[in-house]
């Protein structure tokens, strides 16, 4: 048995919902959301980067790592 690779992190989750035959819409092919990045996160590192105060509030995080919208997760 070979040791099976780690699955790739990402922090958009889509998946393909059950639609009837009778559905009188168009069914939607794939959904899609997104999760927070501090879920995968099991403990704060220490010396984190920290967010200026007004990016901060901005943002809703102080720390960058835990902003999903900065596009580094």
């Amino acid at each position: 048995m070979g040791i099976s690779p780690l699955p790739i992190f990402t922090t958009e989750k889509c998946y393909t919902p059950y639609y009837s035959p009778f559905d009188p819409c168009p069914p939607i092919q794939l959904k899609c959301y997104s999760t927070p990045p501090s879920l995968y996160i099991e403990f704060q590192p220490p010396n984190l980067e920290q967010s200026s105060l007004s990016e901060a509030l901005s943002t809703g995080t102080l720390w960058p790592a835990f902003d999903s919208n900065n596009g580094t997760n």
